[in-house]
């Protein structure tokens, strides 16, 4: 690989073309029109994650209300969306605010160095349509990349795999030509994935047995919000959406509490629910009856109970138990059942990649993620001018990306009026702290050991209350863990990580 000798000079590169990132840079051309960026991203195409998963029947278990932006209202009948209906909307967001010609595809960020002598960011990028490595020189970085890996899910290693005579698919690769009409399909896995592959799947299959080692909580919500679409009618999309906007917000926030303040009650409830969908004399209690509390994982959505429909049609199932090896024809359980199977799918999760793999450096330092704190949700103890974007994991994820955005925006403007070009957040080594993400899902328990920490209370709490966010984030912008930098008072000076 080639490496280019001139650098590019922006004042801000956002990281990922999905949600975020095309979110962030919405935000920018408003608040700040004066300011150059550009957007890169690793792959061929804008949308992140709706662009990336193509298997059957994707679409979010958030509703489009509160994970569409503040700013563009929802228009759509459905709520519970499909990914080609999210990736119109992300597209027409891009078109409406003219950001096409800052995208840039097959960038991929490799390493960003910190300067304090320069108050700036030297950004490494491989290119996959040249070839050739190219750098930019930023003032900020705005990391937009999510947190899990877009090259590599997650697969257990199965005993006897290699014996399997079938197909085995992940459904962060799914293949365009695969052909699963009159096959009997296994599914692996019980979390969003698997519950979305499962009714998507039935029609065209033999049959479709969704074997999960652990139940998870799954309630039925309908596809389209008639309280939405009928106040969109009366007030008009822009009204209309700010009310359901709220309307969800405050619905997502009681389910949350009620599940953990009162987590016996939440579970009878759920489990009368799922008892109401599910053929006479089921057995609810193998197949949905976790061993965790309520929201100590994420619950799952069923769009117009299509998982429930399917089950009472016969067309699909249920199977909890554990595997004990692959066989030539299925997959051999513990309970000495086999499951014969032309296709096995590993719905089994995600590998986290915060910040996208990117190598960071202050000052020649390198930076490890683990010794730093994350300060109001988006910047790391001891790292100039750099955010990265993380939402919900127990409400839509671009409710808290919103006011990421606007946060960053704001402090741009401080920076800009007080004649400062750099500023980090500096956490006392004294303070306790615990993993970032308080979340019982296999994928985060993983990947703690790697990510950064979170403290004991504001700012330094990696919150997952909109409110709490809502308060803390459009709240004032100095405070005494913030230490700012201009050119007249940074000689001889420079950051620690």
């Amino acid at each position: 690989m080639t490496t280019s000798t001139t650098t590019e000079s922006i004042d801000v590169l956002i990281v990922g073309a999905g949600i975020s990132g095309i979110g962030a840079a919405r935000y920018l051309t408003t608040e700040h029109p004066a300011r150059s960026f550009a957007i890169v991203e690793a792959r061929a195409a804008a949308g992140g994650t709706w662009d990336l998963f193509r298997y059957p029947g994707i679409r979010s278990d958030s509703d489009l209300h509160t994970f569409g932006y503040e700013f563009k209202p929802w228009t759509d009948k459905q709520a519970i969306a499909d990914a080609p209906r999210i990736l119109d909307y992300l597209h027409e967001t891009i078109d409406e605010n003219g950001l096409t010609e800052h995208i840039r595809y097959q960038h991929r960020v490799v390493s960003a160095a910190w300067s304090s002598d320069d108050a700036r960011w030297l950004v490494e990028i491989d290119r996959g349509d040249t070839g050739e490595r190219t750098r930019i020189s930023a003032g900020w970085i705005f990391c937009g990349s999510g947190y899990y890996d877009y090259d590599e899910g997650f697969t257990p290693e199965f005993q006897g795999r290699e014996r399997f005579q079938g197909q085995i698919v992940h459904p962060q690769h799914w293949p365009e030509d695969l052909d699963y009409a009159g096959k009997r399909v296994v599914v692996i896995g019980s979390g969003a994935t698997a519950v979305t592959l499962l009714p998507a799947m039935a029609d065209e299959a033999e049959h479709v047995t969704m074997l999960q080692r652990t139940p998870t909580y799954i309630i039925p919500l309908p596809r389209e919000d008639a309280i939405a679409n009928a106040l969109k009618k009366v007030l008009g999309d822009k009204r209309g959406y700010a009310l359901t906007r709220q309307k969800n917000v405050a619905q997502q926030r009681l389910l949350f509490e009620l599940c953990q303040r009162f987590p016996s009650v939440a579970r009878r409830m759920i489990r009368k629910i799922n008892a109401s969908q599910l053929p006479e004399g089921y057995p609810v209690d193998t197949h949905f009856n976790p061993p965790y509390n309520p929201w100590d994982q994420r619950l799952c959505v069923v769009p117009d109970s299509d998982l429930f429909r399917t089950i009472r049609k016969g067309k699909a199932s249920i199977v909890t138990d554990r595997i004990a090896t692959f066989t030539e024809t299925g997959v051999l359980l513990e309970s000495g059942e086999e499951l014969e199977a032309d296709i096995v799918v590993t719905a089994t999760g995600l590998n986290i990649k915060i910040i996208g793999g990117i190598d960071l450096s202050v000052d020649g330092r390198p930076v490890s993620l683990p010794d730093t704190v994350v300060y109001r949700g988006m910047m790391l103890s001891g790292v100039p001018n750099f955010a990265l974007a993380i939402g919900y994991t127990n409400a839509s994820w671009t409710l808290k990306i919103g006011l990421l955005c606007e946060y960053f925006c704001q402090l741009l403007t401080y920076l800009d009026r007080h004649g400062y070009d750099s500023v980090w957040a500096v956490a006392d080594p004294a303070m306790p702290t615990r993993p970032l993400l308080d979340f019982g899902a296999g994928y985060v328990q993983r990947a703690l050991a790697t990510l950064p920490k979170q403290g004991p209370e504001a700012p330094w709490v990696m919150s997952m209350s909109y409110y709490a966010d809502r308060r803390l984030l459009r709240g004032d912008v100095e405070d005494e863990h913030l230490h700012f930098s201009g050119a007249h008072d940074r000689a001889g000076k420079s950051v620690g990580v």
